[in-house]
């Protein structure tokens, strides 16, 4: 059975940054025009007055500082709160495959290899821009790959469930070089009008090249000794747009059709799961959490983060033992903890271990350990 090696990662990086102190701005903006609209409703008790959010809440709440957005603008415009994207037409190249595209011929100019060498795309995230046809497919077509393409969405797990996949495909001789890419649009499913969670989440693409040992050319090679998958359904947190609302003749605009989280319950119920997960994924590989060099760990929370490894190592973490990425890109769903280790895996030494680790809506949570070459 052929040993699978990650060989490379790519990251696309958007061009807009939005600060705490901006978004802040414009959310207190938002709520006081909104409060005025609502004066009466208010004054009579049928609607509650929106709260002034802060940067310091922000950050007390989250540990972010900033996030990266494709498009600026709309997101800080009290009468929007949401960007705006140009309408493209089908003939051009869709949004989501562009910054995919960009992101994969990093991950192949990394691993020493080109469009030509890919027989597989796996386009996993959280949201996809369209139903049909599949957005892996048009990334193929944009990086000249060969194969086959299809996309899958396990919110902020998608991108170790999606590496499984490929780690499979190469175990199996069904490909030799996988492409695993993760667009993530967030600011269009994140609800900037709720103070809760208007600053969580940042736009970012990452691509990661799965392929056979045998055949990779890369002079930064990490075996993959190992992944686990598990998920256990929760409606924590939820979106409900999709297709079948306009036959529900239900609100496009509502609540439920953005982003929404019962945030203080997924912190109290994932943060046991997921050290569970990845002591139990340790375990049965005959390895203890010490062991472990680095945690990539999913970028959703600071908190939860520190949390997680006080259960595994009984030591906070630490920017060195699992480094945060999420103070600068804020929550990039499941790009995050591949972020996390494309920007922190240079400096570790031949036969080190790690794990990337995510979790999620679903729940779901996804664990992929690595040993480097």
């Amino acid at each position: 059975m052929p040993q699978a090696v990650i060989s490379g990662t790519g990251l696309y990086q958007p061009p807009h940054i939005v600060t705490n102190e901006e978004l802040v701005a414009a959310y207190n903006a938002y709520a006081e025009r909104q409060n005025a609209i609502d004066a009466e409703a208010i004054a009579r008790g049928d609607k509650t007055a929106l709260t002034a959010s802060s940067v310091e809440f922000i950050e007390k709440a989250s540990g972010i500082r900033q996030r990266y957005v494709i498009e600026k603008e709309g997101v800080l415009d009290p009468a929007r709160m949401r960007p705006k994207f140009a309408e493209r037409p089908d003939d051009q190249l869709s949004l989501m495959a562009e910054i995919a595209a960009d992101a994969c011929r990093k991950a192949l100019a990394a691993a020493g290899r080109t469009g030509a060498d890919v027989d597989a795309v796996l386009c996993a995230a959280s949201n996809m821009q369209r139903a049909y046809p599949a957005m892996a497919v048009e990334i193929q077509q944009a990086i000249g790959a060969g194969g086959y393409g299809f996309d899958m969405n396990v919110a902020c797990s998608s991108a170790t469930f999606g590496i499984e996949q490929a780690v499979n495909a190469v175990r199996a001789g069904s490909a030799k070089c996988v492409l695993v890419v993760n667009p993530e649009i967030t600011s269009a499913h994140i609800e900037y009008k709720d103070r809760d969670c208007h600053f969580i989440f940042g736009d970012v693409c990452t691509a990661t090249v799965i392929e056979s040992a045998d055949t990779a050319v890369s002079t930064d090679q990490w075996e993959v000794v190992g992944t686990r998958l598990a998920t256990q359904f929760s409606n924590a947190i939820r979106n409900n747009f999709g297709f079948m609302n306009r036959s529900e003749d239900s609100d496009p605009a509502a609540r439920d059709k953005t982003f929404r989280q019962e945030g203080r319950k997924v912190f109290k119920e994932v943060v046991p799961m997921a050290a569970a997960h990845i002591e139990a994924h340790l375990a049965a590989l005959g390895l203890e959490p010490t062991q472990m060099r680095r945690f990539w760990l999913h970028q959703a929370n600071l908190g939860m983060n520190q949390l997680i490894l006080k259960k595994l190592v009984g030591a906070e973490a630490g920017g060195d033992l699992a480094p945060l990425v999420l103070d600068t890109y804020a929550n990039t769903s499941s790009a995050g903890s591949v972020l996390a280790f494309h920007q922190y895996h240079a400096d570790m030494r031949p036969g080190e271990l790690g794990v990337i680790c995510s979790f999620g809506a679903g729940y779901s949570i996804g664990s992929v350990v690595l040993r480097r070459k």
